[in-house]
């Protein structure tokens, strides 16, 4: 974990090339170190002040601006400095170079958060959503991932800690006067406290769907014969030719992956090859390739020719026997530009319908409403960024509310109520880090980017 006496240091902006590059330094030294490398005094604290580099000869490496952050009112809650020289990886890493030689030590990825997380500057949430406004795809991600990072996410979790907590005291109140023990946990106050729980929990889990959504996407996979319009459909989705689109079947033969949004939620868009038997062996390396797409996939949109498929489920279920779920696998009926069907969404069997045409962009829109239906995303205005953690999370409080609940009702059983209702906390807990194992941090941190 953390080595409070030990100075870190990395450059935090993107290697490459541009007009200023940011080396940050953290810990007891910060200032020493600096104050060497600029061979004078510091400036103010929190004070830009202009100034020259040196190297251990004397010979200026850089200028320009340095500033200087006392603890604890820093990000990591130790002293900081900011070093603002010239972008460029040449001379970013020549003056990264010369902080490691005066004393500091090279940061780990995330280790700067990693500090502040420590040092209580943030909660484990707002840890993350550093991460996760960096990564954002969408607006909409990045304006959740903000409010997570303000606080907003683990406010509401806190809200309801606050409620198990008062429960618990309840619980442990009855158990101390095994006297009055009956009435405690049969009066029904206990019973409308825990109901009031369990549903603000349901509340947060409702909203971190959305967020979670949000964050990861949504993979989306379009399969079906050579020449039923697949390419033709990423590219009418995608809003540009990101696929070749010709009458030669078999012309794509590997996977084609575009990054989108469709009303908010990002997608990551998969063409395949054409699923067929064949003999050529770089198109059945392909159809592999297909496949294996399939597994993994969220969403598989099925794209036949409605001109010459008359049983689309039975060509589906020759295809994709194992995927065969109504709430994965949605039928494309294609081509409808050359039929007399106008573009609508229908039902077929169990399954849902989008007749369209990729080709003269007919139908797009519903398409883009069932995929986002089928997804159950209807973020709303106050949705923060969630992870599948701050899910797995929540779902192990419900189910320990839930049994608090069965033992309340069915046996009045306090002491198996309160291990119960203490388990629900301490799952819960594991959302901002209050209770989390050292192995779990590191991988959460880990995932930084380095000088974050």
């Amino acid at each position: 974990m953390l080595m409070p006496n030990t100075t870190i240091a990395a450059i935090a902006t993107p290697i490459g090339r541009g007009g200023v590059g940011v080396i940050r330094l953290s810990g007891s030294k910060a200032f020493v170190i600096a104050e060497q490398l600029i061979a004078q005094p510091l400036p103010k604290m929190r004070i830009a002040g202009f100034r020259q580099f040196f190297d251990e000869h004397g010979e200026v490496l850089d200028e320009g601006l340095i500033l200087c952050f006392p603890n604890p009112s820093s990000f990591t809650g130790e002293d900081v400095v900011e070093i603002q020289g010239h972008g460029g990886v040449i001379i970013q890493n020549t003056l990264l170079a010369r902080v490691l030689q005066l004393g500091a030590s090279a940061a780990k990825a995330g280790e700067f958060s990693m500090r502040a997380f420590e040092n209580g500057k943030i909660d484990l949430v707002q840890a993350e959503a550093i991460a996760d406004l960096i990564d954002a795809t969408s607006q909409a991600a990045a304006r959740s991932a903000v409010r997570s990072l303000q606080g907003a996410f683990s406010q509401r979790v806190n809200e309801v800690l606050e409620k198990l907590i008062h429960l618990r005291l309840h619980v442990e109140a009855a158990i101390d006067f095994p006297e009055e023990e009956i009435d405690f946990l049969a009066d029904g106050k206990i019973l409308a406290l825990l109901d009031d729980v369990q549903h603000s929990v349901q509340q947060v889990q409702q909203s971190a769907r959305q967020g979670q959504l949000l964050r990861e996407g949504l993979q989306v996979v379009i399969a079906g014969k050579p020449n039923a319009g697949k390419s033709s459909l990423l590219n009418a989705l995608a809003g540009v030719d990101r696929a070749i689109v010709t009458d030669i079947a078999g012309t794509t033969r590997d996977v084609l992956h575009e990054k989108i949004t469709l009303k908010g939620l990002p997608i990551t868009l998969t063409d395949t090859a054409g699923l067929r038997d064949t003999g050529d062996i770089v198109e059945q390396e392909g159809i592999r390739r297909a496949y294996k797409e399939i597994e993994q996939a969220d969403l598989l949109l099925f794209v036949y020719d409605l001109n010459q498929e008359q049983a689309p489920l039975e060509l589906a279920a020759q295809f994709f026997a194992q995927y065969m779920n109504p709430k994965r696998l949605i039928l494309i009926a294609n081509k409808c530009d050359l039929t007399t069907t106008s573009e609508q969404i229908d039902t077929l069997g169990n399954y849902r319908r989008v007749v369209l045409s990729a080709k003269k962009n007919l139908g797009i829109e519903g398409l883009i409403e069932v995929v986002t239906q089928y997804a159950g995303f209807h973020p709303e205005e106050d949705t923060f960024i969630a992870r599948t953690r701050h899910l797995d999370a929540m779902q192990r409080t419900q189910i320990y509310l839930s049994e608090a609940r069965e033992q309340l009702v069915e046996y009045h059983a306090g002491e198996l109520v309160a291990e119960s209702l203490r388990l629900a906390q301490h799952a819960l807990s594991e959302i901002t880090g209050e209770f989390s194992a050292d192995d779990l941090l590191g991988k959460i941190f880990g995932s930084f980017c380095i000088g974050k």
